[in-house]
């Protein structure tokens, strides 16, 4: 197993930083805007999000979180999900969401995830935000807000570590029993 180092931590704050002014410039301000983070990274990277969007701006975003386990497509073939609290502080009728993860690949999270809003009331607009691009997608979901794209092949994986939850920043691409 070889592991490739792509973003480090000031890279990854770098591009938080830039995808918040993209936010920002796209929706004229941050009022009517709540950030939905899916979980597990996504929900840190919404909260990082909206720290930004706090110190560019001025104004304080909500923050939700969002898990999709009983939306997914592939649930027969799991075992037991692990249902997390979903947690939406304010209506989001109305309002711009923005769906915010750390990796997109296939779509079928994101799919998951518009259904699961579904349950909360109909946003006037879904915008995506996402850390790492990789492509390959399955489904036409495409994301509003790239914090880097990274084309990789189908037999590597894409891990993102985060301070949150592994002590350390950093977006790694792992590749199964190659040396190149």
């Amino acid at each position: 197993m070889v592991e490739r180092q792509i973003m480090g931590g000031q890279d990854i704050r770098r591009a938080l930083a830039r995808v918040a002014h993209e936010v920002l410039e796209k929706n004229r301000g941050a009022s009517d805007l709540v950030m939905v983070g899916i979980y597990t990274r996504g929900v840190y990277l919404a909260h990082r999000l909206a720290s930004n969007l706090l110190r560019f701006e001025g104004s304080e975003v909500p923050t939700a979180t969002l898990d999709i386990n009983l939306y997914r497509d592939d649930l027969h073939a799991r075992r037991r999900p692990i249902v997390r609290p979903t947690d939406i502080p304010v209506p989001i009728q109305g309002k711009t969401v923005v769906l915010v993860d750390d990796v997109l690949f296939t779509g079928r999270t994101i799919r998951a995830a518009m259904e699961a809003l579904n349950d909360f009331g109909r946003p006037e607009q879904v915008q995506l935000a996402i850390l790492l691009d990789r492509g390959h997608r399955q489904l036409p979901i495409r994301p509003d807000y790239v914090g880097q794209n990274a084309p990789t092949s189908m037999d590597e994986q894409v891990r993102v570590r985060l301070v949150e939850t592994d002590g350390v920043d950093e977006v790694a691409i792992i590749r199964q029993g190659s040396s190149n």
